[in-house]
Order: C-alpha cells, then structure tokens, then sequence
C-alpha cells in the first residue's frame, strides 16, 4: 500500500502520517519498541515525501507519564523523520514540556481542538498547526463550509506571519471536515490569509486514465444479456 502512496502521488506532493493508535493510545508510548519497528518498516518507503511523524497523544495521557514514555521511545526514533506531538491535556502546557521538546528537536503541534487550544509555542525549525474543531458537524454535511472560523484562522494566520524564530523554515497547516465542514475549503481560506493562491486539486493522468477504463467496463457488463456474453 505504502509502495502504491509512492507511485500514485506526483514528486512534490508530501505526506504527514500518524503514529499507530496502538502505540499512542493502546499502550500509552510504552514498551512499543517491537510495534515501532514495525511502522518505521512500513512507512520507509514514503521517508523522502514524509514531511513529519505526527504522535497524538490520548487526552487521558498528562505530562509526567507522557515525558517518562516519551523520554525511552526518543533513543529508537528513526532519523529520517521530522516528528511532532499533539498534546491533548492542559498539563503540557509548560515550560517542562517546552523545554524537553526543544532539546529533541520534537515540535509541539499547535491544534485548535474543542476543548483546548494549544499555546502558539516554537521548539523546533518548523511549525504544525492541525484546525480539528469538534464532532458538531454531521458527516453527511461534510463538502461545504458550515461554521465561520475566519476570527479564529485570522489569529493563527497571525501568529504564523508574526514569527521572528531564523530557525523556522517550514509550516505545515492542516485542516479536517470537522472543524468547518470542509478541510479544502479551510486550507484555501487560511492560505489566502497568510499571501498564497488557493490550491487546486485535479486528478492525474493516470488516475484518469483508470477512471475511464472502469466506467468502459460498467458499460460493457451494463450490454451482456446473456451467458455467452460473459465468456
């Protein structure tokens, strides 16, 4: 599958990926070295196109469990990633976290959740700021934008206009359904806020290509009437 990701994806579109729930939330970042073997084995194909590692914590998991568990995964990182970690308890909020991320190199993910919002804190070269929202919007819902989040994207656009840091050479902003109905939709509205154009998607040759061929068969089963047809 991850070959596939590889294949399918033009050479300058890159990925974010989520540490396994097993690891996060299962087991707490606790003896998970075989589990983590694991991933880095599956997810080595995409290194080059891999932006960061992303480790979201469970909302259960306060800070000094979080840095003891932390601290015995950080040695068996794999070095060809960036990481970042999405606290989701208030406990994180200080300097002790603050400190222990910038000394690894690990960002700490500014994510606009329900119940908190992350402090706009740099402790590496590069910054992830996540819109997740709430679960208020129906899925059913989901392909237009349904709450007006401007205020809010207005202060974090803000804050990412306004960084001073020399070590900063990357934002990654990311935006899902939930948090206004339409993550497209947020990504374009945000980029217009910081000076970008709005980013187009369209479907590759390829994929075209595959479409067509696919809509050609339905067509051809749609004509068979009888069993001979089909041999």
């Amino acid at each position: 599958m991850v070959n596939n990701w590889v294949k399918r994806t033009p050479k300058n579109f890159k990925f974010t990926a989520k540490f396994p729930k097993v690891i996060t939330h299962e087991k707490r970042l606790k003896d998970v070295d075989k589990e983590l073997e694991y991933f880095f084995k599956a997810i080595a194909p995409l290194s080059h196109k891999t932006l960061t590692l992303l480790i979201q914590l469970p909302p259960s998991l306060q800070i000094f469990e979080g840095l003891e568990n932390l601290r015995n995964i950080v040695p068996v990182l794999d070095n060809r990633f960036r990481y970042a970690v999405e606290v989701r308890h208030t406990s994180w909020f200080q300097d002790l976290a603050y400190n222990f991320f910038a000394n690894n190199d690990i960002c700490l993910v500014w994510s606009l959740l329900a119940e908190i919002k992350t402090p706009p804190i740099i402790t590496t070269n590069f910054l992830y700021l996540r819109f997740i929202g709430d679960r208020s919007i129906h899925e059913k819902d989901f392909g237009r934008i349904q709450i007006d989040r401007v205020l809010e994207m207005q202060k974090w656009a803000d804050n990412i206009k306004n960084i001073h840091d020399e070590r900063v050479n990357l934002a990654i902003v990311a935006a899902n359904n939930h948090y206004a109905g339409f993550g497209p939709g947020t990504a374009n509205i945000f980029r217009n806020m910081i000076g970008l154009p709005d980013a187009k998607w369209q479907a590759n040759d390829e994929d075209v290509q595959e479409q067509q061929e696919q809509h050609h068969k339905q067509d051809h089963y749609m004509k068979q009437s009888t069993l001979s047809d089909f041999l």
